[in-house]
């Protein structure tokens, strides 16, 4: 009987929701691939061909935004205390091309979320156990006339991240307040 009880609780936490998202790229599987392709950037060199040929190109590679001299002012002066002699030469030279300028925002992720735990607890919303793993890249490339003039890179190689969520009363508690906490949660790069 015990060992019947404890098969049904381990066979009923596959049936838990598991999420998985991924932002495709056509040249890059993982983190270090896209670090690799970065790295290959220099600026003040490299062209806007080369810069395509690496990946980095927003009509054949999804999840590349296009930006404008203007965005880049948005992004890089965001503090009315910054001037623009305090910022990179690169970001400089965009500011003074104006429409001469662009710049590329990549954002690559690939994450999996899986619940586990209790189905019963979980279920009626008393207590949900979940753990995300994977790894996020992010870019930013400053683009004067056809060469690359700046570039800088972020992001998390490695995701491993627990959840634990316990909500005393279950069905009762208020779902608000879990989707507030995650939205409070959210960092921008």
């Amino acid at each position: 009987m015990v060992y019947a009880s404890a098969f049904i609780m381990a066979s009923c936490s596959s049936l838990l929701p598991s999420v998985k998202e991924t932002t495709p790229s056509n040249y890059w599987k993982n983190f270090d691939e896209a670090k690799e392709a970065f790295e290959k950037i220099i600026p003040h060199v490299t062209t806007v061909r080369e810069l395509h040929s690496l990946g980095f190109d927003p009509f054949s590679s999804p999840n590349v935004k296009i930006m404008t001299y203007l965005d880049v002012i948005q992004r890089s002066m965001a503090n009315t205390t910054i001037k623009k002699e305090d910022l990179d030469e690169g970001i400089q030279k965009c500011i003074s091309a104006k429409a001469g300028c662009s710049a590329y925002e990549i954002h690559l992720r690939s994450s999996f979320t899986k619940r586990y735990g209790n189905v019963f607890l979980d279920l009626f919303n008393f207590k949900r156990l979940s753990k995300e793993s994977g790894w996020e890249f992010q870019a930013f490339i400053i683009i004067v006339e056809d060469t690359v003039v700046y570039k800088l890179w972020g992001g998390r190689p490695i995701i491993d991240e627990s959840r634990e969520v316990k909500n005393p009363l279950g069905p009762l508690q208020d779902p608000s307040d879990i989707i507030k906490s995650r939205a409070e949660g959210a960092v921008n790069f």
